[in-house]
């Protein structure tokens, strides 16, 4: 009986495409069983079940063949999986990059406002501290303009000789 199974196992995979045998082992069980069953049946014994669970290969060659295959399918779907995961870091760092920069523009736009209400505020309660503040705005823009700036006497007649 054992002999019976393993040659018309044989028979029936060694006819099949490489893809089918490696793929589909349920279509193979029942194909051998379909063998198998009336040969069985003449010695008197019923066949219930067949399963087949592994597949060894004995042609070095097309071991070497299957592994190659394997191993491109692999490095393909690595690759994949890799190209994938980088499309999706970049799309929420973009996406990201995009929130940050409404968020710093409605804060850039609420800023003058701000100032001008504060601003508004000093000059309703004292001017003079309205003008010491804004001297030292226009101060702190000359220093960090890079000008170059002279500091001349209150009283002197400079700008009338030049």
């Amino acid at each position: 009986m054992q002999a019976n199974v393993a040659s018309s196992t044989i028979s029936t995979l060694s006819n099949l495409e490489m893809d089918k045998m490696l793929e589909d082992r349920h279509q193979l069980s029942r194909r051998v069983r379909a063998t198998v069953s009336p040969l069985s049946e003449q010695w008197g014994y019923q066949l219930g079940s067949v399963y087949i669970r592994k597949v060894a290969f004995t042609d070095r060659q097309m071991v070497n063949n299957i592994t190659d295959k394997v191993v491109k399918r692999l490095v393909q779907v690595t690759s994949a999986m890799k190209q994938d995961g980088d499309n999706r870091v970049g799309l929420i760092k973009s996406e990201t990059a995009f929130k940050v920069s409404q968020q710093m523009a409605e804060a850039a736009a609420t800023r003058p406002e701000i100032v001008g209400a504060a601003l508004n505020a000093i000059a309703g309660q004292d001017p003079e501290v309205l003008d010491a503040v804004m001297n030292v705005m226009e101060t702190e823009q000359l220093i960090h303009s890079g000008a170059t700036v002279e500091v001349l006497p209150a009283n002197s007649e400079i700008l009338v000789q030049l």
